[in-house]
């Protein structure tokens, strides 16, 4: 006796994905949240019917009400499933209909128009029940798609958004992406914010980059002590550190640096200086006073962090009272750039 997939999609509410279909055609596009729940629902317009015609997304579809779905078109729908997917380590078995994901999606229709022996054939060649393995994706967030493939809207968490994110990347699926989006940008934290900025960067999603950037630039100092600021890209680091907003003092942001390079050096098993070429660029060592430099140096003996000429140029910043043979924007202070005497002196309009 075959699960239909809305009875486990819809676990965390207790009526059914077409009823909540029929809601968001009532209700109209909206984003609902709840802060103190760790569920939220998030819906987008009402799907189209089960035909062959789909309805613009601009377009509320007048079909669908829920006077209209009877009892036994529903059971129909949930009952009747013509293809399986095997998702994840745990081997759980996903019932859907075939008609309704070629419809809604591109990746499908090309996933289930494929024969046996990988080509295109007639439908009588294709297996009724497949089986589809799907091997690297988790049921949870392989079952967000399918909600959202049958009912246009998708029941988020902060555990699972991210890769039903990459899920919707990989499907062509724009509406569910932008819902996603819309929903890690609300519920944004500090522990989350940085493998945020990272998909983000990934997938080309420059709303939800800058929204990122923002809010690591109003809390920097915990940002930095996150495991998630460890598993950045030297590309994605180097971009953060570019901020002239930043709210962490250099010395701060050189020590969280050095943590984040050691990470890396021993993840991708390459030497330190080469893991940190990129970001150790944009550190503004001019910024630091002597006796910080000097300490630095000390630090740098044991692993190379900083190239020695780096460190030269901000000893020569000192000696000639000015930012002389250094890149501008490496002597410009940050928002939380603690003062120091020789600053003024790195001041190009100061006297």
């Amino acid at each position: 006796m075959s699960v239909c997939v809305f009875q486990r999609t819809c676990f965390a509410h207790p009526t059914c994905s077409i009823q909540m279909a029929a809601r968001s055609h009532q209700q109209g596009p909206h984003l609902t949240s709840a802060w103190k729940s760790p569920w939220i629902k998030t819906k987008g317009l009402c799907p189209a019917g089960m035909g062959t015609q789909l309805v613009p997304a601009h377009v509320p579809c007048p079909s669908l009400r829920a006077s209209h779905v009877s009892a036994s078109l529903a059971w129909s729908l949930l009952s009747h499933s013509d293809v399986t997917f095997v998702v994840g380590r745990e081997q759980q078995k996903v019932f859907a209909h075939r008609c309704v994901l070629a419809c809604r999606c591109q990746a499908f229709r090309g996933m289930l128009s494929q024969g046996p022996g990988g080509s295109e054939d007639s439908p009588s060649s294709i297996p009724t029940q497949g089986p589809f393995i799907l091997g690297n994706v988790q049921p949870e967030v392989f079952l967000a798609v399918i909600e959202f493939l049958y009912t246009n809207s998708v029941t988020l968490n902060s555990h699972i958004v991210l890769e039903v994110l990459t899920s919707s990347v990989e499907y062509g699926l724009q509406d569910l992406c932008k819902l996603c989006v819309k929903f890690i940008k609300d519920t944004l934290t500090v522990e989350q914010v940085c493998e945020a900025l990272q998909a983000a960067v990934t997938y080309g999603q420059a709303d939800l980059q800058q929204h990122c950037l923002a809010f690591i630039e109003g809390c920097t100092a915990a940002v930095v002590r996150t495991q998630g600021f460890h598993e950045l890209s030297d590309v994605v680091l180097a971009r953060v550190l570019r901020s002239d907003r930043l709210a962490v003092d250099e010395l701060d942001l050189v020590q969280a640096v050095r943590e984040w390079a050691h990470v890396s050096s021993a993840v991708l098993e390459r030497p330190v200086p080469e893991v940190a070429a990129l970001p150790v660029r944009e550190l503004r060592l001019p910024l630091l006073a002597p006796s910080e430099l000097v300490t630095l140096e000390s630090h740098n003996q044991r692993d190379l962090l900083i190239p020695a000429e780096s460190i030269a140029a901000a000893w020569r910043s000192h000696a000639l009272r000015k930012g002389s043979g250094v890149p501008s924007h490496l002597c410009r202070p940050r928002r939380g750039t603690r003062p120091r005497d020789h600053h003024r002196h790195l001041d190009p309009h100061a006297k």
